[in-house]
């Protein structure tokens, strides 16, 4: 009878701690983001980098410790490192984290007072290094920030008609300008901003336009 007893007590206790014992083997959510910043310098478009490093200031002031950022530049060929300006993942003490950011800020601002423009814009390229750089810092949540037209001219060779794999990165169109024959024909804005979504939608992304720059606040709580 006590043996019996004793297998129904068992039995009960192990029933209360089995949820218990699951709930503490889950892995912990990961939190941290990884924010890549795509700065186009081509023609008029390195005339408007201030704007982009008032987006960057804006953005380091709202990353936290253990956060990966990034910017680059979009040239003739920007699947590579050579076009990062400055990367970094932010350390857990928040001391050291605010004295990366003043490095960061740095580097962008001695860049946008030497940039010289380039004569292609190799935007998939830059998106494929984002997704690279990207997947390296594990991020939690990954968005990819595109300061450009939109309008994408490669040289003479340079292939990029395949899908990219976004990997449910959100992706966010910043400072759209028009340019002269989007105003003759709205069509071609519109299809050229349709044409980048399905690029990073057919890529298992998100895609976002934001053209008015005071919109910025929900920039990261993608």
């Amino acid at each position: 009878m006590k043996k019996v007893r004793f297998s129904i007590i068992f039995v009960l206790v192990l029933a209360m701690v089995a949820p218990l014992l699951n709930g503490c083997s889950k892995e912990p959510v990961n939190r941290t983001k990884g924010v890549y910043m795509l700065m186009d310098t081509s023609g008029t478009y390195a005339l408007e980098l201030k704007k982009a490093q008032n987006i960057i200031n804006y953005l380091l002031g709202k990353l936290q410790p253990m956060d990966s950022f990034a910017v680059a530049r979009i040239d003739s060929g920007s699947f590579s490192e050579k076009d990062i300006i400055h990367k970094v993942t932010f350390d857990s003490r928040p001391s050291r984290t605010t004295n990366q950011k003043r490095v960061f800020a740095q580097k962008v601002d001695d860049f946008v007072k030497n940039v010289k423009s380039s004569p292609y814009t190799d935007i998939s390229g830059g998106m494929l290094q984002a997704v690279e750089w990207l997947d390296e810092s594990k991020a939690g949540k990954r968005i990819i920030l595109v300061f450009s037209d939109m309008e994408e001219e490669l040289p003479k060779g340079h292939i990029r008609d395949f899908t990219i794999q976004f990997n449910d990165t959100h992706v966010v169109a910043l400072n759209v300008t028009k340019l002269r024959s989007d105003i003759i024909d709205p069509r071609e804005y519109m299809d050229r901003l349709s044409a980048w979504q399905l690029k990073v939608e057919s890529g298992d992304g998100t895609w976002e336009v934001i053209n008015d720059l005071d919109n910025l606040e929900d920039i990261l709580s993608h």
